[in-house]
C-alpha cells in the first residue's frame, strides 16, 4: 500500500511579498526592528497622538506631508539638530543653520531685557513657505530642556495651532536622544517616552510624534501605535491580566 503523502502546510490568508519572499524577511535577525501591538481600537476623533514608529521624519517633511513641525533650537550651535537639516534642504528656505542660531541669540538677548519676568521656553517661528517650524528655544544658560520646559512649551504651541487649519497637519520630534538639545527629568536623566507623550497630550497636542532612531532597536518590547495607551497596560502594571 503506497505511503500517504504528508499534508501540505496551508498557505497563509495574506502574503506580504511577491515571489514567496515572506520567509526571506526574518525580523529576528534585524538589529533595528519594533514589535508593534494593536491600539485600543477607539474611533473618537481628536483623542489620540499618533506615534510614527519606523518612519523618517526628515524625508516625510521634505515630501511635504506636514505643514508644521516642532523641534528644539538654541542660541549656541544648531548644526547638529534637525532644524539645520530642514533650513538647508527645504528649497524655499531663506535660512541657514548659522542664521537660525544668530536669530535665537538675538531673541534670547532681547527677551532678557524686555521679558525678564516671562517663563521660558519661548517658541520661535521659522516660516520656510512650504513648512512652518515652531522651535522651542532652550532656556538661556542651560544645555538641556526639562520636562517642565516641554510642558510649558507645548501649551504655547497648542495655542498657536488651535483653529489654524493652515498649520495642519503637524508633527513633532520626540526630544529624546537629541544631539543638540537634550531633555532631562527631575532625576537628571532622560525621561521615558511615555512621560514625553503624556506631557504632549496633556498640553493639548494631537499631532504625530516621530520616535528617535535609537527606539527602532527596541524589538524586545511591545509598542503601541498611538497615545493614550490601551487600558490593559495599566491593568498589567497593577498585576492584573
Amino acid at each position: 500500500m503506497p505511503a500517504t503523502p504528508a499534508p501540505k502546510a496551508p498557505k497563509p490568508d495574506i502574503r506580504l511579498y511577491d515571489d514567496d519572499a515572506d520567509h526571506l524577511v526574518n525580523p529576528s535577525v534585524a538589529m533595528e526592528r519594533i514589535s508593534l501591538l494593536p491600539g485600543d481600537g477607539k474611533k473618537n476623533p481628536g483623542e489620540r497622538v499618533r506615534i510614527m514608529w519606523g518612519q523618517d521624519l526628515l524625508r516625510d517633511l521634505l515630501d511635504g506631508r506636514y505643514r508644521t513641525v516642532i523641534c528644539g533650537v538654541n542660541d549656541h550651535d544648531n548644526s547638529h539638530g534637525i532644524i539645520a537639516q530642514l533650513v538647508e534642504l527645504i528649497p524655499t528656505s531663506q535660512w541657514t543653520s548659522k542664521s537660525v542660531t544668530s536669530y535665537a541669540k538675538m531673541f534670547q538677548e532681547s527677551a532678557a531685557i524686555h521679558a525678564g519676568g516671562d517663563r521660558e521656553p519661548f517658541v520661535l517661528k521659522f516660516d520656510l513657505d512650504s513648512l512652518l517650524i515652531l522651535a522651542l528655544l532652550r532656556p538661556k544658560g542651560r544645555n538641556h530642556f526639562t520636562i517642565d520646559d516641554l510642558s510649558r512649551g507645548f501649551r504655547t504651541i497648542n495655542k498657536m495651532l488651535h483653529d489654524r487649519k493652515e498649520r495642519q497637519p503637524a508633527a513633532t520630534v520626540s526630544f529624546l536622544n537629541a544631539k543638540a538639545n537634550r531633555l532631562i527629568d527631575s532625576d537628571h536623566q532622560e525621561p521615558t517616552f511615555e512621560n514625553v507623550l503624556r506631557v504632549m497630550y496633556e498640553s493639548g497636542f494631537r499631532g504625530d510624534v516621530y520616535t528617535s532612531s535609537t527606539m527602532w532597536r527596541m524589538g524586545h518590547v511591545g509598542v503601541f501605535p498611538s497615545y493614550p495607551f490601551p487600558e490593559g497596560l495599566e491593568r498589567m502594571r497593577g498585576g492584573s491580566s
